[in-house]
């Protein structure tokens, strides 16, 4: 019989009745919310008289709608009915929230993790699709529907058909250069954004096994552009240091080590496809196009257009096969997103900056994906570093990953962005976006273009006072 993977026994454990293949009810053991896609669920409570089954397991923020300059005052009228409204309903219904302005607000995939809600061996759900970044932590974690975020507020349950399996394997040691942006940028390049279609996706490797806790977030939280439900990692050490300490870890922290070490998949585990890329070959990448499979490593072409969204794209960005990603006029730079705005994006875009200016012909702007984030940033010096160069340095939310708030592209504009979608109008109407990592957006604001950060990352130096150590300790004393 061959072995279970880390889905397997995290499935079993969270089934309470159903036949595989078909919906089975499970149990969720953590509901994160944030003010767009609570609203209709909570008056679906009120309107049958229901409550909240397990407040204590939900937790919530404001992200999407908030300004990051001048958080407390909402001009927009929509948004601030949707943050006015999420405060009431916990208010309401006696659920924690880090509301905005609050010590601990910020984007829901960064808080969650920040105050150790998020652990092994979890499931873990939120009306919002990049929920795929928890699963980072070996949890199974996913974004659902406001009709489901009602289902889970009543019951604490969800019905599910378990996914397929895939095993992304990520080999060899990246370039000086390369970052965990690269692999997923590249996995969905070479693969497609349906490849994941139907699957959890497991990530494994000697690669990924390098990665701090934070890199792992980066490409788990995209799994969501590569078409799959979910992706999750094996616990490990690191796993268990980032955990141990914060808020709400296991009071009896060892035991539930011990419970975690269990939940890895076995060596003979069975997988639906296994795909393997060697990060020692990749470069640089960015995309070109209006989804994340139109992307390219850098001083390659742009391809031909293979069918009509090809031409649409292409001409939507005002861009052409044959060209290269230097060739691109930039006219924005955005680091921030849940993707790339936690404290080692901003130390890794920070390294690229110091000591020099923006190009005057573009905006540059850093987004913290949290308060304590920005907290310990600013513990660090990394606000002086960002604003001695011009940036714009901000309060945490969301952001210019969507039009959702204050912060947009201008129609027409290329912006390089730390974000995870580059669809049309995405960040603004009529924006062009580009995904890459905190180092090739924090290389082209210096430079005004794109550039190949590997001819950068030899020499580049280290901040003063600046490690590993230091910025995780930073970022555990900013949690309130």
């Amino acid at each position: 019989m061959s072995g279970k993977s880390i889905l397997d026994k995290l499935w079993e454990r969270h089934v309470i009745t159903g036949t595989e293949g078909e919906p089975q009810l499970i149990y969720i053991d953590q509901h994160y919310i944030h003010e767009v896609t609570s609203p209709q669920a909570f008056q679906g409570l009120r309107e049958a008289g229901r409550t909240v089954r397990r407040p204590d397991l939900t937790y919530g923020t404001t992200d999407h709608n908030v300004p990051t300059v001048d958080i407390t005052t909402i001009r927009d009228m929509i948004s601030k009915t949707q943050l006015d409204t999420l405060t009431r309903n916990v208010q309401d219904f006696g659920i924690d929230t880090a509301l905005h302005g609050s010590s601990n607000q910020g984007i829901v995939h960064m808080v969650g993790p920040e105050s150790g809600r998020t652990q092994p061996g979890k499931t873990i759900v939120c009306g919002d699709s990049h929920t795929a970044t928890h699963g980072a932590f070996g949890a199974i974690a996913f974004g659902i529907g406001t009709s489901e975020v009602e289902h889970v507020f009543a019951t604490q349950t969800l019905w599910q058909v378990k996914p397929k399996k895939m095993l992304v394997r990520f080999m060899g040691t990246p370039a000086p250069g390369i970052y965990a942006k690269d692999y997923i940028l590249a996995l969905i390049a070479r693969y497609g954004v349906a490849a994941g279609t139907g699957y959890a996706v497991e990530y494994v490797g000697e690669a990924v096994d390098a990665l701090s806790m934070e890199e792992r977030m980066t490409i788990c939280n995209m799994s969501i552009e590569f078409g799959a439900k979910m992706g999750l990692m094996n616990p490990d050490e690191k796993t268990y240091e980032y955990v141990r300490g914060r808020a709400h870890a296991p009071k009896d922290f060892e035991a539930a080590v011990a419970d975690w070490r269990t939940l890895v998949s076995d060596e003979d585990a069975h997988y639906d496809r296994v795909i393997e890329i060697d990060v020692s070959t990749l470069a640089p990448m960015a995309t070109w196009g209006t989804n994340p499979e139109m992307g390219v490593e850098y001083g390659q072409e742009f391809p031909a257009a293979r069918d009509m969204n090809d031409e649409r794209a292409y001409s939507y960005m005002d861009l052409h096969p044959g060209q290269k990603l230097e060739d691109i006029d930039l006219g924005y730079v955005f680091i921030g997103s849940c993707t790339n705005a936690r404290l080692s994006d901003l130390v890794l875009a920070a390294r690229y900056v110091q000591g020099k200016k923006v190009s005057d012909k573009l905006t540059a702007i850093v987004v913290p994906g949290s308060r304590p984030v920005k907290r310990a940033a600013e513990a660090l010096g990394l606000d002086k570093i960002f604003k001695e160069a011009g940036f714009g340095w901000r309060d945490p939310g969301c952001s210019m990953c969507l039009g959702m708030n204050p912060d947009k592209v201008p129609a027409g504009v290329h912006c390089a962005s730390t974000s995870n979608r580059n669809f049309e109008d995405r960040q603004g109407f009529g924006s062009r976006t580009h995904l890459c990592s905190p180092a090739m957006a924090a290389a082209a604001a210096i430079a005004g273009r794109f550039v190949d950060v590997r001819e950068l990352a030899a020499d580049l130096p280290e901040l003063p006072g600046v490690d590993a150590a230091r910025a995780v300790d930073e970022t555990r004393k900013a949690v309130a």
